[in-house]
Formats: C-alpha cells, structure tokens, sequence
C-alpha cells in the first residue's frame, strides 16, 4: 500500500487537543441515545499523552475500550493503542506507532508499514468520538480542508457555522464541522474555542459532561443540516421528464412467470408506465420525447428492503441499488412520518415506504429507538399512538414483558394494525405465533428458539453467539417441526435479514468477507476498514467452524421454510443498499431458484403490503419503479448488482451519479438518456 511521503508533520499538532496544558486534565463525555444516556467517554490528559475510556452499552450491546495517545513535545503522533471489545464482544487490539522514519499500523482491518520521515494522519479502525477532534484538529492546519491519511484515503472537511451549549449559566462557543471520507457520509463534529472536542452528533449524542441538556437539540441541529446536504444531492441527482419517456430495446422481467419477455419498447408519463409494444422494440420517438437505449438490457421491478430503517442518507443508497419500496421496522415515530412526506414530494430520494411503529419494553438491555414502554397500559396507549398515525404494523422488541405480547397484539389487530418482531426474551417463537405476529423479524430470532435453554437472555450478545449451536442444529426434530407447522397453520411469515447474520457470523479480522467482496473496494478507506472485523469472539478452537456451519444451518432453514410455502421477506437491517443485493444472492445460495427469489423480492413483497395493484410488476398502468441492467438476473442473480439506470415514477436516477456523489467509485456506465428530434 503506497502512502506519500509528503504528508505533513503538522498534520498532528494539534492531536493531543490540550497539548499545552502540562498539568493533569480530565475531560468527560456523556453519549447519549433517544434522550437517555448509554454511555461515557474520559479523557485523562497529561504532559503529551491522553488516556481514553469508552464504554456504550445500548440494545444489549456496545464496545468497551481504552485508549493512549502519545505525542512528542511538538504534537508529533507517536503511538496510539486501542484495546479491548467491539459492539458484539470481538476483541480489538490496534497499535499506531512511529518511529525512526516509518509508520507501522496493525488493526483487526490490516497490518502495514510505510517510510514516513513524519508522521501522518492515521485513521483509526476502532476509536472512541475523541478521534473526530483529532481529525478536525489536523484538517485544520490544511489549506483546502483536505488531507490523505494512512493507511490510504482522503479526509475532508467543511465548516458549517458556529453555535454555542448552553446549560443554565454556563455557555461553551463551539464551532460546527463536518468530516467526509471515514464513513459513507458525513460526520458532524463540534470543537470549542480552545481547541477541544466537545461534541459529536450521529446515531447517538457524545456531549461534554454538563451539557447533556443540549443533546436533544444538537440532534435536531444534525437532522437539519443532513437535510439540506441530502435536499441538495437529490436536487442534482433526480432527473424529471414532463413528457413521454421511451425505454427502447428492452426485455421486461415477468417476476410472476419467471421469464423474460422479447425484446420491448416500454413507455412511461407521468410516473406510470402508459404502454408497452413488444411489437415496436424501438418505436420512432415523437420530437420531444425522451428516449431510453436499453441496449438489449432487462427491466427488473424494484427490490424491497422488508427490513429498513430509513434514514435521509440511506435513501440515496436504495435508489441506487434499485431499492424503490422498503417496509420502516422502526424509526423515530414523528421523523419517518416527516420523512415519507419528503420523499413522496421529491424532496428527498427514497424508496416507497410502509412504516411499522417501534415498541420496546423498560429493562437495562432497552433499544432507545422509539416508544419504551414502563407498563401494560403504556404500551396499548403505544398501539393506539400508531394505529392513529396510519401505521402497517407494530414491531414488539427485546424486553417487551412475556405477559404483554399477547394483549399487544389483540390490540393492534382491534385497530387494524399487524404485527411483526423480534421474539422477546424469555418468549418462545411458538409462543409469539399463537399471541399473532404476522411475520418474525430476523432469521435469528427464529432459530434462537430451538437453541436456547429455558431462562437464556436473548437480549444480550447471547442472540449473535448463541446462534454458534446452530451447528448441531437437527431440522427434523419435534422442537423445530412444531414451529414450521405452527407457521404454516398460522400463516407466519418471516423477515429473514440472513444478510446482517452472514455479516456479524462469519467476517473476520483482515480479510473481505465473501458478502463485501462485490462492492468493499468502491467504498471510502475507513468504510473498507470497518468491515474487515471480527465480531463474534472466538475464544475456543472449534468456534470459527460452529459458525461456519452454524451460518449455512441457517441458509438450509430458509430453504425448508420455503419448500413449506412460508413467506420468506428479504430484508437488511442495514442502509446501504448493497446488502439487499446480498441478501438475494443468499436465498440463491440457500438452494431457492433465482426466478423465484426474484418474485419474492418483488411482487411478493406488494402483496404482503398490500399495494401490489399499483406495484411490483412492469405492467401498463402501474407505477414506473424499475431498474435497467445489462445481464439476465434470471441466469445469474449477481446481474442486478450492475444497475444502469433507476426509474421512480416521476424521477429518473444514474447510479454512477449517485456514487460519484457520495465518494463511492461506480460500478458501471450510465444508459443513454436523449431527447428526440
């Protein structure tokens, strides 16, 4: 890996963020998640070092670290270590290290070495939020607020404003920032007049002790200025025609019949699609139409994530992927509301959406997504909250109480309202079937049940690494053929995110996992990094291969669910659109016929949802969401990865656009767009 040379020795000045100060310091941080707090980060500073303690605990789960950073008398960074546990206990043990005019790193991403007369900017894999002072810190010093770092990649950063904390009398100016180049969007940062770090603002709050008052609205202040970034990527990137669009030359994929229609030329105005001609493949244009060269390609229907949970980023990441219609499995009530209206408007970019309501019971293991109930009543009061706000379904979590779950979900089917899950802990799956899920969510949380002991705490990693046994799983025993008939007499379906497992199960330390393999090298530097981590502890020899057989168990009961005719819902719990295409070329792998994992994706999906008149298929008169490639996803599934062009009702998008735009190399050329003569 080559890394210049050039980078300069001011780059980490300013690492140590009170440098200056010789005396001992401690700074301390509180981060915060849906108003509550999860966690802490100290900071003991002192005579060129920094000693760092990070700990979150939030959903069952969190990393747990510590950190030093030295430097010399200067500020030059001289070493920097992390030890201690990721989100799902995977061990971290990273070291930066220069001396004697080279740059050595090791991380769980990779090990390297370069010769560097001074030291750089080292993007660390696994850091605490302090790390986004540091970069600010070095960005600063930059002419154009840019920087390339080690082990490879460029950082950038872009100053949005000033602000201040404010919490009774006392009052911190701060200067607000956004970082791009670490992850696939943009981070918001927040540095005090001295120097120093005093927020950070993402999917959690980590704000200065004494601050925490400001939490809530420093996430508004996040929500606002993503919007405007977002609002304005979608002004650029969205393509809107008034007039007739023609899609010459293309061949239509029938989801329903499995087969590809001969060659077509499909029409479309106003976001619907007005007709089709196989008989014309290139009917001759009108002046003023907009003309489509499908060069032979395939019309797909749109893909459904079953398993999203939106963001105004990720909307961005689904077009792009050919993702037009999503089921929300929770969400901030009032933001995702606010967010369909946006889309819906073209305001933002986004697949059709269908929003479930989020609700999670009190406990220290509590998701802080949405509504935590403390009691019975509040969480019927939680049902009618969504049942009025024009919700699908409710979505019980984690620590929902056992004795609730069945008078939740006779509430919601009062109302009107579906139900979908994961299984609480302490309930079994059977239990939930009979008590009305219309669907389960995560394969895991199915199997769980015939792996776990009675009293086992399904709140904890335990529903990651339990999932080991799996390996000595039998598919045809009583515990598991219960469970399957109870489904199909019930008519339960299942949200499997098989995708999110094969992640957390099988990536390790340093390698690609087979999942990434199509996409990792198009993403930015500390996104690559990231993936190539283990999560799950292997702290026994047999470890890896239980979860190797373990995973491909999994993969076998998607297929035994399907040859029993239960719904199988493709879906994520992830954002960045490239997952959804894994999850597919997983029920390929699982032994499911390509033609019907394409139906599954597609039109089944509309069924489910209940808007299939108007979606999921390519027929005249229903909208125009559907996506153009150049290979057959029939013969190869991996073909709907290679994405020319997206048409969502209305608005047209260029995938290579939308990457290009985010910082993500494109994966292939644009079809040509033109206006007829």
């Amino acid at each position: 890996m080559q890394v210049s040379k050039t980078l300069a020795a001011s780059a980490f000045a300013a690492l140590l963020l009170c440098s200056a100060e010789a005396a001992a310091e401690v700074k301390k941080f509180v981060v915060i998640s849906g108003g509550e707090k999860v966690g802490s980060l100290t900071a003991d500073i002192e005579d060129g070092a920094v000693d760092l303690d990070y700990i979150v605990r939030n959903n069952g789960r969190g990393p747990k670290w510590v950190e030093r950073i030295e430097t010399s008398k200067t500020g030059d960074l001289l070493k920097w270590t992390i030890t201690g546990e990721s989100t799902f206990g995977g061990a971290v043990n990273e070291e930066y290290v220069w001396a004697s005019g080279k740059a050595a790193w090791r991380s769980q991403a990779d090990t390297g070495a370069v010769d560097a007369k001074k030291p750089g900017l080292y993007i660390a894999n696994d850091s605490s939020p302090w790390a986004y002072g540091v970069y600010v810190s070095a960005l600063q010093k930059t002419k154009d607020g840019r920087l390339p770092v080690l082990p490879g990649g460029t950082l950038r950063l872009e100053k949005l404003g000033d602000d201040q904390l404010v919490s009774g009398r006392n009052k911190l100016p701060v200067t607000i920032y956004a970082i791009s180049g670490v992850d696939l969007t943009p981070s918001f940062v927040m540095i005090d007049r001295d120097g120093d770090l005093a927020a950070t603002v993402g999917r959690s709050v980590t704000i200065r002790e004494g601050f925490e008052n400001e939490a809530e609205r420093l996430g508004e202040m996040a929500e606002k200025l993503t919007g405007d970034m977002v609002r304005s990527l979608q002004a650029k990137l969205s393509h809107r025609v008034d007039g007739p669009v023609y899609y010459h030359n293309v061949r239509i994929l029938d989801t329903q019949k499995g087969a590809l229609s001969k060659p077509a030329t499909v029409a479309v105005f106003k976001g619907k699609i007005s007709s089709i001609d196989y008989d014309n493949p290139e009917r001759e244009a009108a002046p003023g139409y907009t003309v489509v060269d499908g060069e032979g390609g395939v019309l797909v229907p749109g893909l459904h994530d079953m398993h999203s949970h939106t963001s105004p980023w990720n909307g961005l990441f689904y077009i792009a992927a050919g993702v037009t219609g999503a089921r929300d499995q929770g969400n901030d009530p009032e933001n995702i509301i606010e967010m369909m209206e946006s889309i819906e408007k073209g305001e933002l970019a986004g697949p059709r959406i269908v929003r479930n309501g989020f609700i999670e019971g009190r406990s220290e293991h509590s998701s802080r997504t949405a509504f935590i109930a403390d009691t019975l009543e509040e969480a019927l009061d939680d049902v009618r909250w969504y049942a009025d706000h024009g919700f699908f379904q409710i979505k019980l979590y984690n620590s929902i109480h056992p004795e609730w779950v069945a008078p939740m979900s006779a509430e919601a089917r009062r109302l009107g309202l579906g139900v979908t899950g994961h299984v609480p802990a302490f309930v079994w799956p059977d239990d939930a079937i009979l008590a009305g899920y219309d669907d389960i969510a995560h394969i895991n949380q199915l199997v769980l049940g015939w792996l776990l002991e009675e009293g086992e705490d399904t709140r904890t990693p335990l529903r990651l690494t339990g999932l080991a046994r799996g390996a000595y799983l039998d598919l045809d025993s009583e515990r598991v053929r219960r469970t399957v008939d109870l489904m199909k007499k019930n008519d339960v379906g299942l949200d499997t995110t098989t995708v999110i497992l094969e992640r957390l199960m099988l990536s390790r330390a340093g390698e690609v996992a087979e999942g990434d393999e199509a996409y990792l090298d198009h993403a930015p530097i500390g996104y690559q990094r990231y993936r190539k981590r283990t999560f799950v502890p292997l702290d026994r020899p047999e470890a890896d291969n239980e979860y190797q057989k373990g995973f491909q168990k999994l993969l076998d009961v998607m297929k035994m669910l399907h040859e029993n005719d239960i719904q199988l819902l493709p879906g994520t719990d992830d954002a960045t659109g490239f997952t959804l295409h894994r999850e597919l070329e997983l029920y390929a792998k699982s032994g499911i016929p390509n033609a019907e994992v394409l139906r599954l994706a597609t039109i089944a999906c509309e069924e489910y949802l209940q808007r299939d008149e108007m979606l999921g298929t390519i027929e005249v008169g229903k909208y125009a969401d559907f996506f153009l490639v150049p290979g057959n996803p029939l013969e190869d599934i991996s073909a709907i990865r290679q994405i020319r062009l997206v048409s969502r009702g209305e608005q047209i998008y260029f995938p290579s656009e939308i990457y290009d735009a985010l910082a993500i190399e494109p994966f292939v050329e644009p079809a040509s767009l033109k206006v007829a003569k």
